[in-house]
């Protein structure tokens, strides 16, 4: 089988995690990367023994050796890159949230519409094994048909002050919306918000969402950005979902290690991206070796949905104005 080439574009920390991914599959190839910053590329390409080296992503994309292109930059630069490699050939992997504008992601799907390439959004925790057997579950009918879905996505107080660059609903919420929509099966229909400024940022601190759904189900998110640093926890997160006949649920704020050194407990996550015998391990990993794989195969990779992508950001932007507004909003 003949390697699937591909080239990142973006190598901020989660930019890098999709390069060390990409390394360790068997049956990939990186052939170009790009950022802005040309010691990152040239620290990045030493490293990695990456010969495409790029500060302008409009010279990368001109290249016809590409099969997919990640774009890991900053979400309000994803649309042009994305249309680009598009209209020139490529299959895109665009990081989440895909954007925070709807017009934007509709955009991107006629683009790839109109090229003919495959579009992913790089909602990964449909790969998460924990997230994925709720999924499974919900289709056997172990659990029936979600009725209330319950979600919390709590993050350290420093991490907010890289990330309240962009509202709480995109940064934090858009993954638990992804889920709510993929376990739901079908869109939103309210939308009912509320927002905490604690720290007086333009994002909020802490978030509270109420949806319904248009079979019926509720879902209710928490996000927050209130985890106190000394704790040690990456993340702090749990779900329920109560369906017909049963219920599932979780809670990830402990991976089941901790390290006790100088600078206090720490408790990393095992599950998204890990670095283990040099080869990354987790989410990201199993999702990008999926992808490649279907386009090695030539078939569709159909596991994760542009257009439910799209319904998320429409979700998150509701959220967003109803929590400025205390209105309920229809969808």
């Amino acid at each position: 089988m003949s390697k699937v080439r591909v080239a990142v574009i973006g190598l901020g920390s989660w930019g890098e995690c999709h390069v060390e991914a990409y390394r360790s599959l068997a049956n990939v190839e990186i052939v170009a990367i790009c950022d802005t910053r040309e010691q990152k590329v040239q620290e990045i390409g030493e490293r990695f023994s990456i010969a495409g080296r790029y500060t302008d992503s409009e010279d990368l994309l001109r290249r016809d050796d590409i099969d997919l292109v990640s774009v890991v930059t900053f979400e309000e630069n994803h649309l042009p890159s994305t249309v680009q490699a598009l209209s020139s050939g490529k299959h895109v992997l665009v990081e989440k949230p895909v954007t925070t504008k709807a017009e934007e992601a509709r955009t991107m799907l006629e683009a790839a519409a109109q090229y003919k390439r495959h579009l992913i959004p790089g909602h990964l925790l449909r790969f998460e094994p924990r997230y994925a057997e709720i999924r499974r579950s919900i289709e056997s009918g172990q659990i029936g048909q979600p009725q209330s879905m319950y979600f919390r996505r709590a993050r350290t107080k420093e991490m907010f002050q890289t990330y309240n660059r962009t509202h709480t609903a995109f940064l934090s919420t858009v993954h638990d919306l992804d889920l709510a929509i993929w376990y739901a099966g079908c869109r939103i229909k309210t939308v009912k918000a509320s927002g905490n400024w604690v720290t007086g940022a333009a994002s909020p601190d802490i978030l509270w969402a109420l949806l319904e759904f248009e079979n019926g189900a509720v879902a209710c998110f928490n996000s927050n950005w209130m985890t106190p640093d000394s704790c040690g926890i990456v993340y702090n997160d749990s779900i329920e979902i109560i369906g017909t006949t049963g219920t599932a649920q979780f809670d990830n704020r402990g991976s089941g290690l901790e390290i006790w050194g100088g600078a206090g407990r720490q408790t990393p996550d095992l599950s998204v991206h890990r670095l283990l015998n040099g080869n990354a391990a987790g989410a990201l990993h199993d999702q990008l070796q999926y992808v490649c794989a279907c386009i090695a195969a030539g078939t569709a990779p159909v596991h994760t949905s542009f257009a439910d992508a799209l319904h998320g950001i429409e979700a998150a932007n509701a959220i967003v104005q109803s929590a400025e507004t205390g209105q309920q909003l229809q969808l």
